[in-house]
Protein backbone atom coordinates (compact mmCIF):
# COMPACT_ATOMS: atom_id res chain seq x y z
CA UNK A 1 0.00 0.00 0.00
CA UNK A 2 1.46 3.44 -0.84
CA UNK A 3 0.49 4.95 2.71
CA UNK A 4 4.05 4.54 3.29
CA UNK A 5 4.64 7.13 0.58
CA UNK A 6 2.39 9.03 2.03
CA UNK A 7 4.98 8.87 5.43
CA UNK A 8 8.01 9.08 3.72
CA UNK A 9 6.40 12.54 2.23
CA UNK A 10 4.16 13.95 4.59
CA UNK A 11 5.01 11.78 7.58
CA UNK A 12 3.43 9.09 9.45
CA UNK A 13 -0.47 7.94 7.85
CA UNK A 14 -3.75 8.07 9.94
CA UNK A 15 -2.97 2.15 9.69
CA UNK A 16 -4.44 -0.12 6.47
CA UNK A 17 -3.57 0.62 5.79
CA UNK A 18 -6.45 3.06 7.01
CA UNK A 19 -6.69 3.02 11.29
CA UNK A 20 -3.59 2.34 13.72
CA UNK A 21 -3.07 -1.45 14.32
CA UNK A 22 -2.86 -0.84 17.77
CA UNK A 23 -6.66 0.04 18.22
CA UNK A 24 -9.90 -0.93 17.20
CA UNK A 25 -11.51 1.04 14.16
CA UNK A 26 -14.05 3.06 16.00
CA UNK A 27 -16.83 4.90 13.87
CA UNK A 28 -17.84 8.23 16.48
CA UNK A 29 -20.36 10.20 15.70
CA UNK A 30 -18.22 12.83 14.87
CA UNK A 31 -15.02 11.33 14.13
CA UNK A 32 -12.12 13.11 14.86
CA UNK A 33 -9.70 11.40 12.05
CA UNK A 34 -9.65 12.36 8.69
CA UNK A 35 -12.18 9.99 6.31
CA UNK A 36 -10.97 7.50 3.97
CA UNK A 37 -10.96 7.43 0.30
CA UNK A 38 -14.64 6.86 -0.54
CA UNK A 39 -13.05 4.75 -3.93
CA UNK A 40 -15.05 1.76 -4.07
CA UNK A 41 -11.79 -0.22 -5.58
CA UNK A 42 -10.01 1.06 -2.82
CA UNK A 43 -12.29 -0.87 -0.05
CA UNK A 44 -13.99 -4.14 -0.19
CA UNK A 45 -17.67 -3.51 -0.58
CA UNK A 46 -19.60 -6.02 1.54
CA UNK A 47 -23.00 -7.32 0.73
CA UNK A 48 -25.66 -6.06 3.69
CA UNK A 49 -25.22 -7.77 7.14
CA UNK A 50 -27.42 -8.34 9.94
CA UNK A 51 -26.71 -8.18 13.20
CA UNK A 52 -25.91 -11.31 15.33
CA UNK A 53 -27.34 -12.30 18.74
CA UNK A 54 -27.00 -9.63 21.61
CA UNK A 55 -24.48 -9.81 23.45
CA UNK A 56 -23.82 -12.03 27.05
CA UNK A 57 -24.67 -9.37 30.47
CA UNK A 58 -21.07 -10.03 31.74
CA UNK A 59 -20.09 -7.99 28.00
CA UNK A 60 -22.83 -4.97 29.21
CA UNK A 61 -21.17 -5.01 32.99
CA UNK A 62 -17.72 -4.91 31.37
CA UNK A 63 -18.44 -1.53 29.77
CA UNK A 64 -20.64 -0.27 32.64
CA UNK A 65 -17.50 -0.94 34.42
CA UNK A 66 -15.18 0.83 31.76
CA UNK A 67 -17.86 3.62 32.00
CA UNK A 68 -17.86 4.43 35.88
CA UNK A 69 -13.97 3.99 35.58
CA UNK A 70 -13.87 6.97 32.81
CA UNK A 71 -16.88 9.45 34.51
CA UNK A 72 -17.39 8.06 37.91
CA UNK A 73 -19.76 10.84 38.49
CA UNK A 74 -21.96 10.26 35.30
CA UNK A 75 -24.92 8.23 35.12
CA UNK A 76 -24.69 5.10 33.11
CA UNK A 77 -26.77 5.52 29.73
CA UNK A 78 -28.47 2.62 28.59
CA UNK A 79 -26.33 -0.02 26.13
CA UNK A 80 -27.10 -1.89 23.21
CA UNK A 81 -23.99 -3.94 22.37
CA UNK A 82 -24.00 -6.24 19.81
CA UNK A 83 -21.71 -8.57 17.32
CA UNK A 84 -22.06 -8.15 14.24
CA UNK A 85 -20.80 -10.15 11.04
CA UNK A 86 -18.48 -7.60 9.95
CA UNK A 87 -15.64 -8.31 6.71
CA UNK A 88 -12.98 -7.46 9.42
CA UNK A 89 -12.49 -6.28 12.89
CA UNK A 90 -14.41 -3.63 13.37
CA UNK A 91 -15.78 -1.96 16.02
CA UNK A 92 -18.57 1.12 16.31
CA UNK A 93 -19.33 2.95 19.23
CA UNK A 94 -22.27 5.74 18.80
CA UNK A 95 -24.47 7.99 21.16
CA UNK A 96 -27.56 8.18 19.95
CA UNK A 97 -30.65 9.72 22.39
CA UNK A 98 -29.05 9.20 24.99
CA UNK A 99 -28.61 5.33 24.96
CA UNK A 100 -25.11 4.00 23.43
CA UNK A 101 -25.18 1.76 20.37
CA UNK A 102 -21.61 -0.48 19.88
CA UNK A 103 -20.90 -3.04 17.31
CA UNK A 104 -18.79 -5.27 17.75
CA UNK A 105 -16.96 -7.89 14.64
CA UNK A 106 -18.08 -11.30 15.66
CA UNK A 107 -14.33 -12.52 15.60
CA UNK A 108 -14.10 -10.75 19.23
CA UNK A 109 -17.22 -12.51 20.85
CA UNK A 110 -14.72 -15.55 22.30
CA UNK A 111 -12.00 -12.99 22.95
CA UNK A 112 -10.46 -13.14 26.51
CA UNK A 113 -12.63 -11.27 29.19
CA UNK A 114 -9.01 -8.74 29.39
CA UNK A 115 -9.48 -7.97 25.83
CA UNK A 116 -13.11 -7.03 25.66
CA UNK A 117 -12.07 -4.81 28.52
CA UNK A 118 -9.43 -3.11 26.64
CA UNK A 119 -11.91 -2.61 24.33
CA UNK A 120 -14.37 -1.25 25.68
CA UNK A 121 -12.06 1.17 27.28
CA UNK A 122 -10.67 2.39 24.06
CA UNK A 123 -13.76 2.92 22.75
CA UNK A 124 -15.48 4.35 25.71
CA UNK A 125 -12.11 6.76 26.12
CA UNK A 126 -12.78 7.69 22.09
CA UNK A 127 -16.33 8.58 22.30
CA UNK A 128 -15.46 11.13 25.23
CA UNK A 129 -12.51 12.50 24.52
CA UNK A 130 -10.19 10.77 27.62
CA UNK A 131 -6.58 9.29 27.59
CA UNK A 132 -6.55 5.90 26.17
CA UNK A 133 -4.80 3.81 29.21
CA UNK A 134 -1.26 2.17 27.46
CA UNK A 135 -2.51 -0.92 29.42
CA UNK A 136 -5.58 -1.43 27.31
CA UNK A 137 -3.79 -0.07 24.36
CA UNK A 138 -1.72 -2.92 24.51
CA UNK A 139 -3.73 -5.81 25.25
CA UNK A 140 -5.65 -4.78 22.70
CA UNK A 141 -3.12 -4.44 19.97
CA UNK A 142 -0.92 -7.64 21.13
CA UNK A 143 -4.62 -9.72 20.60
CA UNK A 144 -5.86 -8.19 17.33
CA UNK A 145 -2.12 -8.70 15.76
CA UNK A 146 -1.61 -12.13 16.81
CA UNK A 147 -1.24 -14.99 14.25
CA UNK A 148 -4.39 -16.66 14.90
CA UNK A 149 -6.45 -13.37 14.63
CA UNK A 150 -5.04 -12.42 11.27
CA UNK A 151 -5.20 -15.56 9.81
CA UNK A 152 -9.49 -15.07 11.18
CA UNK A 153 -9.30 -11.98 9.59
CA UNK A 154 -7.89 -12.60 6.50
CA UNK A 155 -10.36 -15.04 5.76
CA UNK A 156 -13.23 -13.00 7.05
CA UNK A 157 -11.91 -10.42 4.49
CA UNK A 158 -11.87 -12.98 1.80
CA UNK A 159 -15.26 -14.47 2.43
CA UNK A 160 -17.40 -11.70 3.41
CA UNK A 161 -16.12 -8.78 1.24
CA UNK A 162 -16.36 -7.60 -2.22
CA UNK A 163 -13.78 -6.17 -4.78
CA UNK A 164 -14.80 -3.95 -7.56
CA UNK A 165 -12.39 -4.84 -10.46
CA UNK A 166 -12.30 -2.57 -13.03
CA UNK A 167 -9.67 -3.38 -16.33
CA UNK A 168 -6.02 -2.79 -16.12
CA UNK A 169 -6.15 -0.58 -19.69
CA UNK A 170 -6.63 3.02 -18.93
CA UNK A 171 -6.57 5.39 -21.47
CA UNK A 172 -2.78 6.36 -21.19
CA UNK A 173 -1.31 3.18 -19.32
CA UNK A 174 -1.60 -0.54 -19.14
CA UNK A 175 -1.13 -1.92 -15.58
CA UNK A 176 -0.25 -5.46 -17.25
CA UNK A 177 2.02 -3.95 -19.58
CA UNK A 178 4.00 -1.67 -16.21
CA UNK A 179 3.98 -4.66 -14.27
CA UNK A 180 5.55 -7.06 -16.82
CA UNK A 181 8.48 -4.43 -17.47
CA UNK A 182 9.13 -4.06 -13.60
CA UNK A 183 9.25 -8.37 -13.35
CA UNK A 184 11.58 -8.22 -15.82
CA UNK A 185 13.84 -5.29 -14.34
CA UNK A 186 13.64 -6.42 -10.63
CA UNK A 187 12.07 -9.95 -10.20
CA UNK A 188 13.81 -12.11 -12.93
CA UNK A 189 10.30 -12.48 -13.80
CA UNK A 190 9.07 -14.49 -11.08
CA UNK A 191 6.69 -12.51 -9.16
CA UNK A 192 3.35 -13.94 -10.20
CA UNK A 193 0.80 -11.21 -11.40
CA UNK A 194 -2.06 -10.62 -9.10
CA UNK A 195 -5.22 -8.90 -10.54
CA UNK A 196 -4.53 -5.17 -11.62
CA UNK A 197 -6.62 -2.45 -11.98
CA UNK A 198 -7.46 1.07 -11.76
CA UNK A 199 -9.27 3.19 -9.15
CA UNK A 200 -13.65 3.69 -9.56
CA UNK A 201 -12.55 7.55 -9.54
CA UNK A 202 -9.32 9.79 -9.49
CA UNK A 203 -8.74 9.16 -5.56
CA UNK A 204 -5.57 11.77 -4.48
CA UNK A 205 -5.46 10.53 -0.78
CA UNK A 206 -4.88 6.77 -1.37
CA UNK A 207 -2.76 6.54 -4.48
CA UNK A 208 -2.25 2.42 -5.08
CA UNK A 209 -2.48 -0.44 -2.52
CA UNK A 210 -2.14 -3.97 -2.60
CA UNK A 211 -5.05 -6.39 -1.12
CA UNK A 212 -3.57 -9.51 -0.50
CA UNK A 213 -6.92 -11.27 0.50
CA UNK A 214 -8.00 -10.21 -2.63
CA UNK A 215 -4.40 -10.87 -4.18
CA UNK A 216 -5.05 -7.08 -6.05
CA UNK A 217 -2.81 -4.09 -6.70
CA UNK A 218 -5.19 -1.05 -7.17
CA UNK A 219 -3.92 2.07 -8.61
CA UNK A 220 -5.63 5.62 -8.81
CA UNK A 221 -6.53 6.61 -12.06
CA UNK A 222 -5.18 10.31 -11.06
CA UNK A 223 -2.01 8.51 -13.03
CA UNK A 224 -3.92 7.50 -16.01
CA UNK A 225 -3.44 10.97 -18.03
CA UNK A 226 -0.84 11.86 -20.71
CA UNK A 227 1.33 14.20 -18.39
CA UNK A 228 2.18 11.58 -15.73
CA UNK A 229 5.97 10.46 -15.84
CA UNK A 230 6.22 7.05 -16.28
CA UNK A 231 8.67 6.83 -13.81
CA UNK A 232 5.72 7.53 -11.13
CA UNK A 233 3.81 5.01 -12.39
CA UNK A 234 6.44 2.35 -12.51
CA UNK A 235 7.15 3.34 -8.85
CA UNK A 236 3.69 2.94 -7.62
CA UNK A 237 3.77 -0.95 -8.85
CA UNK A 238 6.78 -1.36 -7.62
CA UNK A 239 6.28 -0.41 -4.26
CA UNK A 240 3.10 -2.58 -4.55
CA UNK A 241 5.15 -5.64 -5.95
CA UNK A 242 7.19 -5.75 -3.05
CA UNK A 243 4.87 -6.11 -0.77
CA UNK A 244 3.80 -9.36 -2.95
CA UNK A 245 7.56 -9.91 -2.20
CA UNK A 246 7.98 -9.24 1.32
CA UNK A 247 4.33 -9.86 2.82
CA UNK A 248 3.33 -8.11 6.52
CA UNK A 249 5.08 -9.82 9.30
CA UNK A 250 3.86 -9.84 13.03
CA UNK A 251 7.12 -9.20 15.37
CA UNK A 252 6.34 -8.62 19.38
CA UNK A 253 2.77 -8.27 18.45
CA UNK A 254 3.30 -5.10 16.43
CA UNK A 255 3.11 -5.58 12.06
CA UNK A 256 5.53 -4.75 10.41
CA UNK A 257 4.48 -3.78 7.15
CA UNK A 258 7.98 -2.19 5.69
CA UNK A 259 10.68 -4.21 6.55
CA UNK A 260 14.34 -3.48 6.66
CA UNK A 261 14.75 -5.68 3.31
CA UNK A 262 11.37 -3.82 1.95
CA UNK A 263 13.08 -0.87 2.00
CA UNK A 264 16.30 -1.92 1.56
CA UNK A 265 14.75 -2.88 -1.75
CA UNK A 266 13.06 -0.01 -2.41
CA UNK A 267 15.73 2.53 -2.01
CA UNK A 268 17.49 0.52 -5.28
CA UNK A 269 14.24 1.94 -7.96
CA UNK A 270 16.92 4.06 -10.36
CA UNK A 271 14.32 6.78 -10.39
CA UNK A 272 13.36 7.27 -6.53
CA UNK A 273 13.66 10.98 -6.18
CA UNK A 274 12.13 11.81 -9.37
CA UNK A 275 9.36 9.74 -8.84
CA UNK A 276 8.82 11.42 -5.09
CA UNK A 277 9.35 14.99 -6.16
CA UNK A 278 6.31 14.00 -9.00
CA UNK A 279 3.94 12.97 -5.66
CA UNK A 280 4.56 15.74 -3.92
CA UNK A 281 2.60 17.41 -6.24
CA UNK A 282 -0.54 15.63 -6.30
Amino acid sequence: MLDFLRSLLFGPPPEPHRTPASLPRQRLARPTSPAQSKDPAETPQAPRVKLTKAVPEALIRIFEEQYRELRPRAPIPPLDVRFRRFTSLNTTIRLREGRLHVRLSDLLEHAPETVHHAIAHILLAKLYKKPIAASHADRYRRHVSSEAMTKQAEHIRQTRGRKRITQPEGHYYDLNEVFESLNTRFFHGLLGRPTLTWSAHHARRMLGHYDAAHNTIVVSRVFDRPDTPRCAIEYLLYHEMLHLKHPVRVKAGRRCVHSKAFQAEERLFPELEEAKAYLKLL
